[in-house]
């Protein structure tokens, strides 16, 4: 099967039914996606599929047939993507696993909606879960991109 990732066509050999996370992980060698859950609920496996935050660990990859976005994916030309550079600015990460999932899934919320209110970051965020609890960092580097300070301190 092929699939366009981050831009570029891949053909891999495997079973249609495959989790998608399996194939980004082990044989396209993508680090960004992380297994967490196996169940989709916890978000570090997200991707970004046709503007949507999508949990690649529970879907079968031969069903894609659209562009994956990954967090591989965000940074052009050697420059960070302001999300990218917001987390950083507001130093989100703490154990860094879930982060993934969350610039992924802001990703996808900033697109579909450029400058969110404070509850529309929650509510928009509130199923990719952090161990760490750093969801106030995550809520003021979003705002920070949304104002269009992007990754400035």
């Amino acid at each position: 099967m092929t699939l366009k990732v981050n831009g570029k066509n891949h053909t891999v050999d495997a079973d249609p039914t495959t989790p998608l996370l399996y194939i980004l992980r082990n044989d396209l060698n993508l680090q960004g996606p992380r297994f967490g859950c196996g169940l989709g609920q916890c978000g570090a496996c997200t991707v970004i599929i046709n503007g949507v935050a999508t949990r690649s660990c529970i879907l079968p990859a031969g069903s894609v047939k659209a562009e994956i976005t990954t967090l591989e994916g965000l940074a052009k030309n050697g420059k960070l993507h302001p999300l990218q550079e917001a987390w950083i600015a507001e130093q989100v990460p703490a154990c860094g696993f879930c982060q993934n999932g969350q610039i992924m899934t802001a990703k996808a919320l900033l697109d579909k909606n450029p400058h969110p209110t404070d509850q529309q970051i929650r509510d928009g965020m509130a199923n990719t879960l952090c161990r760490c609890m750093t969801y106030y960092r995550v809520q003021a580097a979003i705002k920070k991109v949304a104002s269009g300070k992007g990754g400035a301190a």
